[in-house]
């Protein structure tokens, strides 16, 4: 049996009871229509998993997070009056913007690096990281979704989608020169003309550039958005740009002062299937 609570889900084992529940919620009661989706915003590992055999430098590096990015997120939340979602749990225990069939969803290797409290698990010892970490959080991204398009039914709106995520500026030794990707698949609604307006400030702005948000691989955007018919972006920063608390909040106010100009239009709040 499946478990969406976190209480619930403490009774695997490996989260003990003064541990954080595997998400956090900013600004739950923001007025704007737009819901920020941080899914790999800490580096957080319970003790029962003990760092999953990996040293503290390991742990800092971008295989457990994405580094930057929660600051970025909560800042937007502020600057846009919009409740955002993150997760409480690194990546490495369970990914949750990995579908449950993908391969890396629980990596045995991260860019490299071997994650010796990945290898030779059973199928109880993935199901419990599945129902103690995965579940509960993308059960809160729904909660949150399905009580603001019940809030909007009066007016006619759904929300937007915006994820945010951050990308290293070199990946097997290639240097990557977009400062922003934009990720999305098949909704050009919300992409399109945030890419034209990040471009027109004279960024090098990636279109499904360094991943692509069209290969299936990705959960939030796809079973969130898509599959809702809900406007969508995914945005991911150069994690050069944001490792510190003045450039998290710089690129925030740009990227908060991007989305805005182009929110305005109505064509955003309809579901949608493209």
């Amino acid at each position: 049996m499946h478990s969406d609570n976190p209480e619930e889900a403490q009774e695997s084992g490996l989260l003990a009871p003064d541990e954080p529940r595997p998400f956090d919620i900013v600004n739950p009661g923001g007025k704007a229509p737009v819901l920020l989706i941080c899914d790999h915003a800490t580096r957080f590992i319970p003790r029962a998993l003990k760092s999953l055999g990996l040293d503290e430098a390991q742990l800092t590096r971008h295989i457990a997070w994405d580094i930057g990015i929660a600051e970025v997120t909560r800042h937007m939340a502020r600057r846009l009056d919009a409740p955002a979602m993150l997760s409480h749990f690194s990546r490495l225990i369970v990914d949750p913007n990995r579908l449950l069939d993908n391969p890396t969803l629980i990596p045995e290797i991260s860019d490299g690096t071997v994650v010796p409290g990945n290898r030779d698990l059973d199928e109880g010892q993935r199901q419990a990281r599945i129902d103690t970490f995965f579940r509960p959080y993308h059960a809160a991204v729904t909660a949150q979704i399905d009580a603001m398009m019940a809030g909007a039914r009066g007016e006619g709106r759904a929300p937007v989608l915006v994820s945010m995520h951050s990308f290293t500026p070199i990946m097997h030794g290639l240097q990557r020169p977009w400062e922003i990707g934009i990720l999305w698949n098949r909704d050009p609604r919300l992409p399109q003309p945030l890419m034209d307006r990040l471009r027109a400030e004279g960024l090098t702005v990636g279109d499904n550039e360094p991943y692509s948000g069209a290969d299936g691989h990705g959960y939030t955007q796809h079973i969130h958005g898509d599959r809702r018919g809900l406007a969508n972006v995914l945005i991911e920063v150069r994690q050069d740009l944001v490792d510190t608390q003045q450039g998290a909040a710089e690129w925030a106010e740009r990227l908060a002062a991007a989305l805005e100009a182009v929110l305005g239009d109505p064509a955003l709040y309809r579901v949608e299937h493209h």
